[in-house]
């Protein structure tokens, strides 16, 4: 009995790792990342693509305003749409594949790494837009 007691976390472990594989979140756009003044359209969409390459994201569409993006990794892969004027930048979720996400009962989920993915690309942008502020 004390041996079998000893490898009960083992036996446990390959569950508990899948489970926690498909955990989802709510899914929530971030709030708008505010552009300092007096920055060109063009140094706008250079902060937001040196984040995105940064973080490994794929520019698919990069049109004044307009910026599409893809991340892939293994079998995975999500899409995203920023739209930037001369105030705002807006980060929005578009679409997946593997991620685990769905609707329920009005309210979007995706897999939790997501939001975290998307925070990271915040926090770049919003960093990178300082730097080109100076």
């Amino acid at each position: 009995m004390l041996n079998t007691r000893r490898f009960l976390p083992v036996l446990w472990l390959p569950l508990l790792l899948l489970l926690m594989a498909f955990h989802q979140a709510p899914l929530v756009d971030p709030a708008p990342i505010a552009i300092p003044a007096k920055l060109s359209d063009k140094q706008v969409a250079k902060a937001i693509a040196t984040a995105l390459v940064h973080r490994e994201w794929v520019i698919n569409v990069n049109e004044p305003g307009k910026i599409s993006a893809t991340y892939a990794k293994r079998e995975f892969s999500v899409r995203i749409g920023i739209t930037y004027d001369q105030h705002e930048v807006h980060i929005k979720y578009l679409d997946s594949s593997n991620l685990k996400y769905e609707m329920k009962s009005g309210q979007q989920y995706i897999h939790v790494n997501y939001n975290s993915w998307i925070q990271n690309l915040v926090t770049d942008i919003s960093g990178n837009l300082t730097v080109e502020s100076f």
